[in-house]
């Protein structure tokens, strides 16, 4: 990255605390930062508990930090209240949950159009948004099905449309290939690097380093810190097709 991409997500010495078991105080992150630019896809791994997910619900809004910051797309979320957060989620950020969170009595483009219509949009032009982004994922010709009525990869593809529908530029995801096979693991992984090539930021949590490879760098949490980053050089087999 050059000194004049646009910063997307930036996390400034992200601390946090939870109270566990016995109300024994537990730190799931410790001094954490994290800088994602435009076009740019950062993939987070690390054993379990060590704070991925935590970093991630940060990331999106989803949580607020014991202390530090996290600003999106030059607005903090940090300190913002919960709407404020909500609102961000449904116009900057886009979010694969693991289990992707569809909802079964709606059909796949009204899923995807989802947080425009909670924002406001008038209901045509979150459809023909939602159809956009169905499109771009490859599969706008399921759009009037319900989830059951999709495979696990249609699913995932599905969960991506909804995280990319109308002008959020940040996608992260939680494991977003981890029920699925590795063909299909791959294709998903095509998709949000496609995404991220066409000028969105990324943030991936994935236990496969095969999947990581996608990736223009890696952070490695441990403990609730960072142990280490990598700068990816992705094989000739990812860049093929791209």
């Amino acid at each position: 990255m050059t000194a004049g991409d646009a910063v997307v997500v930036e996390a400034r010495d992200l601390v946090r605390h939870y109270e566990g078991v016995g109300g024994e105080e537990v730190t799931a992150l410790d001094d954490v930062s994290l800088t994602v630019h435009r076009g740019e896809l950062v993939a987070v791994m690390g054993p379990s508990g060590s704070g991925k997910s935590t970093l991630l619900h940060m990331l999106g809004g989803l949580d607020t930090p014991t202390s530090g910051t996290v600003t999106v797309t030059g607005t903090e979320l940090s300190g913002a209240s919960r709407a404020q957060r909500s609102r961000a989620r449904r116009r900057r950020i886009g979010y694969v949950f693991q289990d992707l969170n569809l909802i079964p009595s709606l059909r796949a483009v009204e899923n995807v159009s989802l947080p425009l219509d909670l924002d406001g949009v008038a209901p045509s032009e979150a459809r023909d948004a939602a159809l956009d982004a169905l499109r771009e994922v490859g599969v706008d010709h399921q759009a009037d099905r319900f989830p059951d009525a999709l495979s696990g990869g249609q699913q995932q593809r599905v969960a991506i449309a909804r995280a990319l529908v109308g002008p959020r530029r940040l996608l992260l995801a939680d494991e977003p290939t981890g029920a699925l096979d590795s063909v299909t693991g791959e294709e998903v992984m095509r998709v949000v690097r496609d995404r991220v090539d066409a000028g969105a930021a990324g943030v991936v949590v994935t236990h496969d380093a095969r999947l990581a490879a996608w990736a223009d760098r890696t952070l490695y949490l441990e403990d609730g810190r960072v142990v280490a980053t990598s700068e990816t050089d992705r094989p000739e087999s990812l860049l093929e097709g791209a």
